[in-house]
């Protein structure tokens, strides 16, 4: 019987792991120094958490895993996690609500059913959480510390793109539709399809102007937003309130120097947002997501309180990473036996447990194999403490040393 794995999920080779660790690292790093905490979730979550925060729709139900957790002759309808914003909104409000500002952030694997099983079912993401931050300059910081997370891992050429979910419902909601058709309408958005949008008609022709405005918008451009902000009518509160938060935004970001472009319906799957959308693009390919939820919280049953968050997604990413990132530990050190005696092994682990004690990555080679492409090789053979040639691949150059002191001397210098 041939062994195979499932479809649409991936073995990870040491390869793909230590590119992995490469940015898995550089989050954390960041994240830490913004001053978040890390948090971790479980897998299996209450189907009804996302049902009822709107994230999956009747449409969507059939892309996750779902199934019946039985406790006798009853049970609960569980899902493995398909998103990792709401388990950690459960996380804070079983286990952290007394505090009124938390900045948490998480490295997991989320799970979607793709029926061919050509695509991915298991996707791995970065992400991080804004509990409780002062608006809009909470969601900004957001923005920010995605960019400086993708600057240190590499990346280049990425461009963001700005959205307004908030914006977007206000404008729908300004069509003055019956429910039906407002439902269908916003279902047809968070898929992606804005045709029907765009084809829309408000009974009020400054509004249409507005809607066609903003809707074929792309650009970088504040002023853009103040000029529609002078055409929109003074009796829609809901939509002046998030297009003012908008300009707000953007015009912090101008005085930051941060580069972006303004498309409304660059954004899809938006369902649980409320204010400022953003994305990260490399080529064309997303990269990461995010903005702001402030309804998230207290429609999970948590206090009212402003939110935000983003996602960095791993799978893609990998394959951005510049070249660099995807090459073996250079600083490592690998310890060779040449001859296989109890006292040439000794030295040899002797030596090695120096080395990491040092700092560095030590590994035995007792096999004659060749090892990693690590920079330094020792070669160890059985003629005393004498015997020891330390090999510098980067420079192809060996020097003989006397002891195993000068050796992790050495190393340590360079």
């Amino acid at each position: 019987m041939e062994n195979q794995k499932c479809k649409g999920m991936q073995d990870w080779l040491p390869d793909d792991m230590r590119r992995f660790r490469y940015v898995e690292d550089a989050f954390r790093d960041c994240c830490a120094k913004w001053g978040y905490h890390e948090v971790r979730t479980p897998i299996l979550e209450y189907l009804h958490l996302f049902t009822t925060t709107g994230t999956l729709t009747p449409s969507m139900l059939g892309k996750v895993y779902s199934f019946l957790d039985w406790d006798g002759w009853s049970g609960e309808r569980v899902v493995l996690r398909p998103d990792g914003t709401i388990p950690v909104a459960r996380l804070y409000i079983d286990n952290l609500s007394k505090h009124e500002l938390a900045k948490l952030f998480y490295v997991t694997n989320i799970l979607a059913f793709e029926e061919t099983g050509r695509e991915s079912r298991e996707r791995w993401q970065c992400g991080a959480e804004f509990l409780g931050g002062v608006k809009p300059v909470a969601e900004v910081e957001m923005i920010l510390l995605a960019q400086e997370i993708v600057h240190k891992l590499g990346l280049r050429g990425v461009e963001l793109c700005l959205s307004h979910a908030g914006l977007v419902k206000s404008l729908i909601k300004e069509l003055k539709f019956d429910p039906d058709e407002e439902a269908k309408l916003v279902s047809h958005v968070l898929e992606g399809n804005w045709q029907p949008l765009s084809e829309a008609k408000s009974s009020n022709p400054d509004f249409n102007r507005i809607l066609s405005l903003l809707l074929s918008f792309k650009g970088r451009s504040s002023g853009f937003l103040e000029n529609v902000k002078a055409l929109s009518p003074k009796n829609s509160p809901e939509f002046n309130s998030n297009l003012e938060d908008f300009i707000t935004i953007v015009t912090l970001l101008d005085s930051l120097s941060c580069n972006y472009e303004i498309d409304l319906k660059a954004i899809r799957g938006f369902e649980y947002y409320t204010g400022i959308c953003f994305q990260l693009f490399v080529d064309g390919a997303k990269i990461g997501g995010g903005g702001g939820y402030d309804d998230l919280i207290p429609l999970m049953g948590g206090k009212d309180m402003p939110a935000c968050g983003f996602a960095l997604y791993v799978d893609p990413i990998l394959k951005w990473l510049p070249a660099e990132s995807k090459e073996g530990n250079k600083l490592g050190v690998l310890v060779k036996a040449e001859e296989p005696t109890p006292e040439v092994a000794r030295m040899c682990f002797v030596l090695a447990q120096s080395l990491r004690n040092a700092g560095q990555v030590a590994e035995l080679d007792f096999a004659g194999i060749e090892g990693p492409d690590y920079r330094w090789v020792v070669l160890v053979s059985g003629k005393g403490m004498g015997s020891l040639a330390l090999l510098d691949r980067k420079q192809g150059q060996r020097r003989e040393l006397q002891t195993i002191e000068e050796i992790v001397s050495y190393i340590q210098g360079v």
